[in-house]
């Protein structure tokens, strides 16, 4: 569940616009009864290659912050630029270790597939990796491979 003020669909029509496989599922509205105004979208439920979601128009009382970010895995320096380019779009911002807020200010972490599935079995390939990591913004796979493989 995202919580959203009044951008609830714009943001899930911009989700499913970025990811393959993706679609908007069912919008619902808000009655008579509060918080929204009769007619306002309520929810939204959508699916990101593969992954259900749920947007929500909730109000302004709560924002998105770092303490929870969704993963994108990449097996491609391709990957990495499509999706970083695609969500720092329009507002978004590019902070730091492949991480980026977009611009409804949900958290991203842009990384490369190899990290979880390879690089973390490995101490001393991993700690070159961080070393590498900790100076970019967006990732740099062919750096992080070169790295990894001292």
């Amino acid at each position: 569940m995202l919580w959203f003020d009044g951008q609830a669909e714009e943001a899930a029509k911009f989700y499913v616009s970025v990811f393959k496989n993706s679609k908007i599922k069912t919008i619902t509205h808000y009655g008579d009864e509060p918080p929204g105004r009769k007619g306002q979208v309520m929810t939204v439920d959508f699916v990101l290659d593969g992954q259900d979601f749920t947007a929500l128009n909730g109000g302004p009382q709560f924002k998105f912050t770092e303490a929870v970010s969704f993963v994108i895995n990449c097996d491609t320096q391709e990957e990495v630029d499509y999706y970083w380019e695609k969500l720092t779009a329009d507002g978004g911002e590019e902070v730091q270790c492949g991480w980026l807020a977009d611009k409804y200010g949900l958290s991203w972490q842009v990384v490369p597939t190899k990290f979880f599935d390879e690089w973390v079995k490995d101490p001393a390939g991993l700690e070159r990796v961080m070393h590498e990591v900790m100076q970019m913004k967006k990732l740099d796979l062919a750096k992080l491979k070169k790295a990894f493989e001292g």
